[in-house]
């Protein structure tokens, strides 16, 4: 069952989130899709996020198709006007890649190319519309497209630091949906309860909101989010957990699967980001029992 079926029938679905290579090796990446390939049911490329230049998200997911998953690619417009941007997605249609969801892309300040300059010709909500616009058969130059795409497509929503922002961020995905996004992934949870205040909040969006699962590597991330992403919210007890446990790396998998766990009940599905250690998310699906 594909990936938009299963959120049309209201079915859970396990995404992993997987980066391209930074080259041509694309080794680990086949390797680790072969080992996660009857764990989840697709997989989420980023192209080029943190401002890190990678080989393209849309070569990404045609290696995850070669490889028999379903892609769900990054698209975004710091890198790409409005030809570019309806150029690849007719691409993706073509290589078989129908999912797409729809991310702001970060700033290079941060990155390892700080001199390129963004191009920002369309922002999230103008990328959403003009997905829509290719798919009833026309081009953003009001020019018939010779065959029009089909696409699952969603977007993101930014983390929170208060209820503030959090009704900014609820109101541009208001208007997200309305410009055609079909699903929403959220920041990281590590707070169960936060999030299911958060549900609450959320659920005039009318889309089927998937939850980012972070594997806390070590105690020295957790504490590292805990104090300069505010966003983050780890709980304190969660920190002690890890410090306090007799195999900290082990016990990150366990948080993990207990989070996903839990979510089950909260949310239609979760994406599992685990930062280069894909070929362990078996183990984080065995801790959450699926």
């Amino acid at each position: 069952m594909s990936f938009q079926k299963r959120l049309s029938s209201s079915e859970f679905v396990v995404l992993a989130q997987m980066n391209t290579p930074k080259g041509v090796n694309i080794s680990e990446m086949v390797n680790n899709a072969r080992r996660i390939k009857e764990r989840v049911h697709a997989v989420v490329v980023p192209d080029m996020d943190n401002g890190v230049m990678r080989m393209s998200a849309l070569a990404g997911g045609v290696l995850m198709r070669q490889q028999g998953l379903e892609p769900i690619i990054h698209v975004y417009g710091r890198d790409r006007n409005r030809m570019a941007l309806q150029g690849d997605m007719l691409a993706a249609h073509v290589l078989g890649i129908q999912n797409l969801v729809v991310v702001r892309g970060e700033g290079m300040a941060s990155g390892d190319h700080v001199d390129a300059k963004p191009v920002d010709d369309l922002d999230e909500l103008g990328i959403l519309r003009c997905v829509g616009t290719l798919q009833k058969g026309t081009d953003l130059a009001s020019l018939e497209l010779n065959g029009n795409p089909s696409f699952a497509v969603g977007c993101t929503l930014a983390p929170f630091v208060d209820d503030k922002t959090l009704g900014q961020e609820l109101d541009l995905a208001r208007r997200k949906v309305e410009a055609g996004a079909q699903f929403v992934l959220t920041p990281p949870v590590f707070d169960l309860d936060r999030f299911a205040s958060f549900v609450e909040k959320a659920k005039g969006l009318g889309v089927p909101l998937i939850p980012t699962v972070f594997l806390l590597k070590t105690v020295g991330i957790a504490r590292y989010m805990a104090t300069y992403e505010p966003g983050a919210f780890i709980p304190e007890t969660t920190i002690k957990r890890m410090r306090q446990a007799k195999d900290r790396e082990m016990e990150g998998f366990v948080i993990a699967g207990e989070t996903i766990k839990h979510l089950k009940g909260l949310a239609q599905g979760v994406q599992i980001v685990t930062l280069g250690w894909e070929n362990r998310i078996p183990t984080i699906l065995d801790y959450a029992e699926m």
